[in-house]
């Protein structure tokens, strides 16, 4: 077992669903436009923030309730109770860091007995478009305007004190991987640049590989 306190930061788009809501959303609502920003952001050419802002102030907010039904559809990863009961029963924190928007992150999350916070961007619909607001921004250590600052909410947590593992998929997750102890990886994006940058990290599609993962690394017994 490690010495210092297991802790698990976790991503929800592309990670605990299995596809990326914010791009589904704008496959199904937002003007063709929408493409070659998310290109950008991917090439990292803009923040995350810019271009995640930008994407939704594609959006009208007449659209709001037929959005979030249709978001209501997507799938939950296979494991994923299992892997929420698991970290309560190792009494393991689970933190939810999202780079989605609460009005679809919190909702789809409100049946499980999380041991943790949710920490995603916030949305306003009062004006013509949705405005994305950013109450989790970077700290004084990040300058990538990640919008939802995941190195940042990991950095509260002291490398000395815990075992920082991250789960994730794409470009919102990185920077945050490259401060954990290992990553559990569930996209090519990110598996990429944990080879390219040599973190550890496990390749998963359910979350139960995660669970057997964790005994097998000494984090839970």
């Amino acid at each position: 077992m490690t010495e210092r306190t297991p802790i698990i930061f976790c991503d929800f788009d592309g990670t605990i669903t299995t596809k990326d809501n914010i791009i589904a959303i704008m496959k199904e609502f937002a003007p063709p436009k929408w493409e070659p920003i998310k290109d950008d952001i991917l090439a990292q050419r803009v923040s995350i923030k810019e271009g995640v802002g930008r994407m939704f102030d594609l959006l009208d907010t007449s659209k709001k309730q037929e959005i979030i039904s249709f978001v209501q559809q997507s799938t939950i990863r296979d494991g994923f109770a299992d892997f929420v009961a698991h970290t309560n029963k190792e009494d393991i924190p689970l933190h939810i860091v999202s780079g989605g928007i609460d009005f679809f992150v919190q909702p789809m999350l409100e049946s499980y007995e999380l041991n943790g916070n949710i920490y995603c961007n916030g949305s306003d619909f009062s004006g013509d478009t949705i405005r994305i607001t950013w109450p989790h921004a970077c700290d004084d250590q990040c300058d990538n305007d990640c919008g939802c600052c995941k190195p940042s909410i990991l950095r509260t947590y002291p490398k000395n004190d815990y075992y920082r593992i991250v789960i994730g998929d794409s470009i919102t997750d990185l920077e945050a991987a490259k401060l954990a102890d290992h990553v559990f990886v569930c996209g090519d994006f990110l598996e990429e640049k944990c080879k390219e940058l040599r973190l550890p990290y496990t390749r998963f599609a359910d979350f139960r590989t995660v669970i057997h993962a964790l005994n097998t690394l000494g984090v839970t017994s």
